[in-house]
C-alpha cells in the first residue's frame, strides 16, 4: 500500500499539489523530488508550520500555509502530539492554530486544476470535506488521497455519508478503510462512470 500513495500518473513537472496536514514535511519533501512540481502545504500547528518554513525556504516549489483549511475562519484548539496532533480526538489543547475557510480560499486560489491534495489532518476531513463538496469546488482536485479517523463508532456513519457524497464526483481508486484511500476525479462531462 505504501507505494501507492506516491504513484500518480496525473502528477508532473507543471503540477500543482495540496499536502493538507503537512507536520513535519516527509509527504511533500518526497512528491516534490519525485515529480518536481509546486506543492502547497496546509500546517494549523504552529510549531510544525514554523519548522516547514525553515525546512523548504530554500524551495521556491513548496509555499507553507501556517494554517488548516476547514468549514469556516476561525481557530482550534490542538493537541500537542507530534503526528497525531488534533483538534477533535478528545485529547486536551495545548495550542492553538488557524482556520480558513476552504471556499474562500479556493476562490482566490489562481490555479484551476489540484492535480492531487493529500488530506491527513486527525479528524478534521470530516469538516473539510463536506465543506468542499458543499462549495462545488471539490470538482477541482483530480486526486484525492485521504485518511479517514476513527476516534468513536459514530466516526464509521460520518465517513460512509462523505464517501456517498464524494462518489458523486469521484471514482475510488483503492481503499484500506481507516487507513488510506483514494479518489479521483470521474470525467463527468463525458459521462464516465
Amino acid at each position: 500500500m505504501e507505494s501507492r500513495r506516491y504513484d500518480f500518473a496525473s502528477v508532473g513537472s507543471s503540477s500543482v499539489v495540496f499536502d493538507i496536514g503537512g507536520f513535519e514535511g516527509g509527504w511533500a519533501e518526497r512528491i516534490v523530488g519525485k515529480f518536481g512540481c509546486r506543492v502547497h502545504i496546509f500546517e494549523p500547528h504552529p510549531r510544525f508550520a514554523d519548522s516547514l518554513s525553515h525546512k523548504f525556504e530554500d524551495d521556491d516549489r513548496v509555499t507553507v500555509h501556517p494554517f488548516a483549511l476547514g468549514s469556516a475562519d476561525g481557530a482550534l484548539g490542538l493537541s500537542d502530539a507530534g503526528d497525531a496532533s488534533s483538534a477533535v480526538s478528545g485529547a486536551q489543547a495545548s495550542v492553538m492554530g488557524r482556520v480558513v475557510d476552504v471556499a474562500k480560499f479556493m476562490k482566490q486560489f489562481p490555479e484551476h486544476q489540484i492535480a492531487l491534495a493529500k488530506i491527513n489532518i486527525e479528524g478534521g476531513e470530516y469538516d473539510l470535506l463536506p465543506a468542499l463538496i458543499d462549495s462545488g469546488y471539490i470538482t477541482r482536485f483530480h486526486t484525492l488521497q485521504v485518511q479517514f479517523h476513527l476516534f468513536g463508532r459514530e466516526y464509521i456513519s460520518q465517513r460512509e455519508a462523505i464517501i456517498s457524497r464524494l462518489a458523486e464526483t469521484h471514482r475510488c481508486e483503492w481503499s484500506y478503510d481507516f487507513v488510506w484511500e483514494q479518489w479521483t476525479l470521474r470525467d463527468i462531462q463525458n459521462g464516465q462512470p
